[in-house]
């Protein structure tokens, strides 16, 4: 149990502030106070924790006085506006958003992977991507036993990725298409009901999407490999909660299959479910609600003699995002050695 912490969320209405609500609650985090800040409008509303009800407060200049941590889940434009505000506070921001993911000076954490980064924050450490937190878990303990040269990846991301509207838009467009009804897309491009496409992120001049380029460039950054190769094809798929990933690793030399699963059965956030006779690997509603990152079908590249293959589903709303976030306070909370 580290230290009590003043915590405020930003963002509490969201989809990942409710979540973060739960898993405060759940792991019994060490709790001075709450506080919980929202837009405006849903200012004046009362959200529900350990049985009691709390007001949600409007964001403002003097909103972190008295916090020493701040959640934040309300997008890359709020983090960037009161983010001067919080340092100025004197509080730190764990922020979920991408605001901050690429900056040279915000350690950009998963804590499986690179904790001790956290430590080198100078108000702000960002919370990484959904899709590259979930795969930086599974293939950060085998890279650390055989580097990785090169991933291939291809992701298939639930509706939830895009917020708590994305999650009602898929659940009226489903009710919607067994009626007979038409389908109207408000908050995806497309609709989504009994649908998949390409991810809706912008695309950028190099063909990929922004989504893709995230998984890129904020996985070298969190495991340390500036130039590692990765290519990755994101795609949007009819799911509530809950991302899964392909992915095709190559390593420096040939990596046993047997030792790889020996590894992952042992890795910290990492569940190996494999039952190969029964023909059964993990799904999505294995992991709904849980904190473990699924890992399964593991397997030889039968194209090449340094890759393996596998399969991993992980929960977007929990460890993709609230979860990872909490995991970083929860390291913050604890009082660091001195050393001289």
């Amino acid at each position: 149990m580290g230290r009590e912490q003043r915590v405020a969320i930003l963002g509490a209405t969201g989809a990942v502030g409710a979540e973060l609500l739960t898993l405060l609650d759940e792991r019994c985090f060490p709790l001075a106070s709450l506080r919980l800040l929202a837009s405006p409008r849903s200012a004046g509303t009362y959200l529900s924790f350990k049985g009691e009800r709390i007001p949600v407060e409007p964001v403002s200049e003097t909103a972190f006085q008295e916090v020493d941590l701040v959640l934040a889940s309300a997008g890359a434009t709020v983090s960037k506006t009161w983010a001067k505000a919080v340092v100025e506070a004197g509080a730190v921001m764990v922020d979920n958003s991408s605001a901050f993911r690429m900056d040279p000076g915000v350690p950009l954490v998963v804590p499986e992977v690179n904790p001790q980064d956290a430590f080198r924050h100078q108000g702000i450490i960002a919370n990484p991507n959904c899709t590259t937190i979930l795969m930086c878990v599974a293939i950060y303990p085998l890279h650390r036993h055989i580097p990785i040269r090169r991933v291939v990846a291809a992701t298939y991301q639930s509706a939830s990725g895009a917020g708590a509207r994305a999650m009602q838009e898929l659940e009226e467009q489903s009710r919607a298409y067994l009626e007979g009804r038409p389908l109207e897309p408000q908050v995806f491009p497309y609709p989504i009901a009994f649908n998949l496409f390409p991810h809706n992120s912008p695309l950028q001049e190099n063909g990929y999407c922004q989504e893709e380029m995230k998984m890129v460039n904020e996985s070298r950054k969190i495991m340390g490999s500036p130039n590692l190769r990765l290519t990755a094809t994101c795609v949007r798929v009819p799911l509530m909660r809950t991302h899964a990933e392909a992915l095709n690793l190559e390593f420096e030399r040939p990596f046993p299959v047997a030792q790889a699963r020996q590894i992952l059965a042992h890795a910290p956030g990492v569940l190996l479910l494999e039952d190969w006779q029964q023909n059964r690997f993990p799904m999505p509603i294995d992991v709904s609600g849980k904190d473990e990152v699924a890992v399964g079908r593991i397997r030889q590249d039968i194209s090449e003699p340094n890759a393996l293959d596998l399969w991993l589903c992980g929960d977007q709303i929990r460890k993709g995002a609230a979860l990872n976030a909490i995991q970083i306070a929860e390291l913050l909370s604890v009082p660091q050695p001195v050393t001289a």
